[in-house]
Formats: structure tokens, sequence, C-alpha cells
């Protein structure tokens, strides 16, 4: 039970990234060239085949260009967030 919620999570973090990276209209290896991972571990986060560390995610919300805590927002696609009426800042 425990191991399929861990599974969960990683999938939808996973979706999560996907999902803005979309949003900017980059590839994966554009996205692992801005936060400083590799390709194959960005494409492992997607598919949540990853379990990435605080610091790497850090680096993928930077690279996002969103905050740390608006990419945990998983139930949010990022087209529904409005960033300066919900609080969420896009950073520069």
């Amino acid at each position: 039970m425990i191991e399929q919620a861990i599974l969960d999570v990683k999938k939808q973090f996973g979706s999560a990234v996907k999902r803005w990276r979309n949003r900017l209209g980059i590839s994966q290896g554009e996205l692992a060239t801005r936060a400083g991972l590799h390709r194959t571990y960005v494409s492992d986060i997607e598919r949540g085949t990853r379990n990435p560390s605080l610091e790497n995610i850090e680096k993928l919300a930077d690279a996002l260009q969103i905050s740390t805590p608006t990419l945990f927002t998983y139930e949010t696609f990022p087209s529904q967030i409005d960033p300066q009426q919900s609080g969420m800042s896009l950073r520069n």
C-alpha cells in the first residue's frame, strides 16, 4: 500500500513537470540543460520512475521559471494558473 502511494506521488510529480515543460514549449533536453541535469534523468522523472532529491526539484522549478511549491500543484494544469491572482509568481 505504501509502495503504491509513493509510486503515485512520483507519477503525479512527473506529470506536473511534463505539463510545465510543455507549457514553455521546450524539449526534455532543453529542460535538462537549463536545470543542469541529464536528459534521461528528466525523462525518468516525467515517467515517474525516479525519486528526485530536493536539490533537483529546486533545479527543475528554476528551469521551468516557477516556484518550487507551484511545481507541486498536481491537480492544476499550468494554463489554469494565473500567477498574479494566485499569489504564485513565476521566477525571473
